[in-house]
């Protein structure tokens, strides 16, 4: 059984990689669906109620894919996790991808307010390697060098 996490810098790849893998029949939960409420301005959903709209994921899926940005979700997920896979792409590959990505229906309203969101998402890519937060590549490092199981790290698109 395959159960496999994904993890990277905004824009690496992780849910192109999750819909090739969901095509093999893997359920697929994209964290970004469970780690913000539904308010504007965004803000982040208490982790005892993301966590639960988690385990209720894994519990309805034999097989599946969870991806995202938060290691701090991603850490609940670990332990029944078989596979981890880590999207390291250099953050100016990352910031490309941002660029040329389609409408995320499932993120955005339209196609016009997610380009009106994408000098910020710029900005933050370029800062992945300094933040000391979840969301880092510091917190992607570590739970990549703690995860148990099969591990792949991915350098480039």
């Amino acid at each position: 059984m395959r159960k496999i996490i994904i993890f990277g810098n905004s824009s690496s790849g992780k849910s192109t990689l999750a819909a090739e893998l969901r095509d093999e029949g893997l359920a697929h939960l994209d964290l970004d669906v469970v780690a913000w409420l539904p308010s504007y301005p965004p803000k982040r959903r208490p982790i005892n109620e993301a966590d639960e709209k988690i385990q209720n994921f894994i519990r309805e899926h034999d097989e599946w894919i969870v991806e995202g940005c938060y290691a701090d979700l991603l850490e609940l997920v670990e332990p029944v996790a078989t596979e981890a896979i880590f999207l390291n792409l250099p953050v100016h590959l990352c910031q490309k991808n941002a660029m040329n990505r389609s409408w995320e229906r499932h993120k955005y309203v339209s196609k016009k307010a997610q380009d009106d969101n994408l000098v910020m998402l710029l900005d933050w890519i370029a800062e992945y390697m300094i933040r000391k937060d979840s969301l880092s590549y510091t917190a992607h490092r570590q739970l990549f060098t703690h995860f148990q199981g099969k591990k792949t790290e991915i350098l480039c698109n």
